[in-house]
């Protein structure tokens, strides 16, 4: 869950040779299911149903074509700005399955109203994903946060390369106190681009992922 290997609709893969690329690699690696989730951000990336859906499409064809056994679906991965608030008091949003939003945050500022907009999200019947929380630095310094997150009903999705290092030694860190803790909620490989395989390879081998593999808490089959 959590990759952005649909083409040209945000700064994951760039066309369809390049999202066969990545699922390609992805699936010598063992990944047989995927959830793309393309950015959607009121600023930037400005994606709707009707265009992920043509693109998953065009995926599906593909990977028929190519004859690469693997499933494939689309969300989104939405920002929390105003757009977002608008689009979830007006709009029938992407989910991941029938509730499942996955949402993500700002890296530099805390939102102040993030309590409610989670409320909110409950409210219209969605069962919020914050999108690697690990990776927020105004929250390591108050990990109580994320166990609070949880008790509001928030899954915490980690990205398999933070465990591994590749976001920086304090996103690791995090990351695997998350684990020790045993508030890790889901995996995703939250992968754009090739740099992020190299990653990837390399995070399959931490002992912490094997940890997290082992256990049966883990949300990713469900999905």
């Amino acid at each position: 869950m959590h990759s952005h290997l649909l083409p040209g609709l945000d700064d994951g893969a760039a066309d369809i040779q390049a999202s066969l690329k990545l699922i390609r690699s992805l699936h010598e690696m063992g990944f047989k299911k995927f959830w793309c989730t393309p950015h959607i951000m009121s600023d930037f990336y400005r994606n709707d149903a009707s265009s992920i859906m043509p693109a998953l499409e065009s995926v599906r064809e593909a990977i028929k074509a190519e004859g690469i056994p693997v499933e494939v679906y689309a969300a989104a991965e939405y920002y929390l700005d105003d757009g977002f608030i608008k689009k979830l008091a007006d709009e029938k949003l992407l989910t991941l399955g029938e509730k499942h939003l996955l949402f993500e945050v700002s890296y530099i500022n805390a939102p102040e109203n993030i309590d409610k907009v989670i409320f909110d999200m409950q409210l219209k019947g969605y069962r919020p994903i914050m999108a690697h929380p690990e990776r927020y630095p105004f929250w390591y310094r108050d990990f109580e946060k994320y166990k609070t997150f949880r008790d509001q009903g928030v899954l915490l999705q980690v990205n398999m390369n933070s465990l591994s290092g590749y976001y920086g030694p304090d996103a690791k860190a995090i990351a695997l106190k998350m684990v020790d803790e045993g508030i890790v909620d889901l995996l995703g490989t939250d992968c754009h681009h090739e740099r992020h395989l190299e990653g990837l390879r390399k995070g399959l081998k931490e002992p912490s992922m094997r940890k997290l593999l082992e256990q049966t808490s883990l949300f990713n089959a469900s999905l």
